[in-house]
């Protein structure tokens, strides 16, 4: 038996995608038949980008705990829970903060890339801080293994020193956590990384038309005019669905896309062969679930449950450390 524990997931903004998939999701799969296995749905953290739209948060829940199941979580192995409904999450977030600066949070890569990207000249206090709440979900159930995306190396290097931190000047409650890194893939404007605010994503729910029509307009090498001119497969973006989607073949799409034996539109209808081989079976166990949505909201009650009871055994930790629990309990 291992001592460590996963905590992992995705904040409540919007379905999840192929992004999602290749980046954590595949490995959670086959993670939680090893490890204990928290899963968040970090619909607090939803609040730093879309405060706005809290009706969009409190329907994405429910679509993806949908997307979770018909992957292949288990909610027998893994612990689905919902943040808000641990109160303990957002003391252990205030605890940190105490002791993390200002100047280390807007210096952290992912929140300043972040920013740009979203045009914000003057950072909310929710979304500079976003480091110290996702260090709390780590430490809550003293996870120590974090499946994410390269873009959260500075995040989970921040919950380590933040832990380490917490355990220099109290006393030793948390182990410090260390990232699994996932794949990454390039949306379908080729511009950067999947992403559903960059609108160049393709959803685990898309249908077989919404594939082929998307793909249809993705972006290829930009260096290849004519259909016999040869390809660079290495800086095409729909090679990137082949290297994770048709393994096998790859090899044979780069030598023939290299020589200009295959032209862009029959190497995009190979890829969307593959997709929605892989999207069939998720379309099918997603489209059952979507009919038993009392079950759902069982499985997230009696997660959220376990989480909550792991928080409070965790805080009483935290509180007697730092010498807070006045009255015992």
């Amino acid at each position: 038996m291992t001592s460590d524990i996963i905590l992992t997931g995705d904040r409540t903004t919007g379905k999840l995608h192929l992004g999602h998939y290749v980046g954590s999701l595949r490995s959670r799969v086959e993670l939680q038949h090893v490890y204990p296995t928290f899963i968040l749905l970090a619909d607090v953290q939803a609040l730093t980008t879309h405060f706005e739209h809290p009706g969009l948060i409190a329907d994405s829940v429910r679509q993806v705990a949908l997307d979770y199941l018909a992957v292949g979580i288990d909610p027998e192995r893994a612990t689905l829970f919902i943040q808000s409904m641990i109160p303990e999450i957002a003391e252990l977030t205030q605890y940190f903060s105490m002791f993390v600066t200002v100047n280390s949070l807007r210096h952290n890569p992912t929140v300043k890339s972040e920013a740009k990207e979203r045009g914000y000249n003057d950072m909310y206090y929710g979304f500079l801080g976003y480091p110290v709440s996702q260090a709390a979900d780590i430490a809550f159930c003293k996870a120590t293994l974090v499946p994410a995306g390269e873009d959260q190396i500075p995040h989970i290097e921040q919950a380590r020193k933040i832990v380490r931190r917490f355990n220099e000047l109290y006393r030793s409650v948390f182990k410090e956590p260390r990232i699994l890194i996932g794949g990454r893939l390039t949306g379908l404007d080729g511009g950067s990384k999947m992403s559903k605010s960059l609108g160049n994503a393709l959803y685990l729910d898309s249908s077989h038309e919404e594939v082929e029509l998307k793909l249809a307009k993705a972006k290829t090498d930009p260096a290849r005019v004519r259909r016999h001119d040869p390809g660079h497969p290495d800086i095409c973006p729909v090679y990137e669905y082949h290297r994770h989607f048709r393994p096998e073949q790859c090899a044979d799409i780069h030598e023939l896309c290299s020589k200009g034996a295959i032209g862009c539109t029959d190497c995009k209808q190979l890829a969307t062969q593959a997709v929605n081989e892989l999207l069939e079976p998720i379309r099918e166990r997603r489209s059952g679930l979507a009919g038993r949505m009392n079950h759902i909201d069982e499985i997230l009650v009696e997660g959220t449950r376990k989480a909550r009871a792991v928080a409070r055994e965790t805080m009483l930790e935290v509180r007697e450390a730092m010498g807070i629990n006045y009255f015992g309990d």
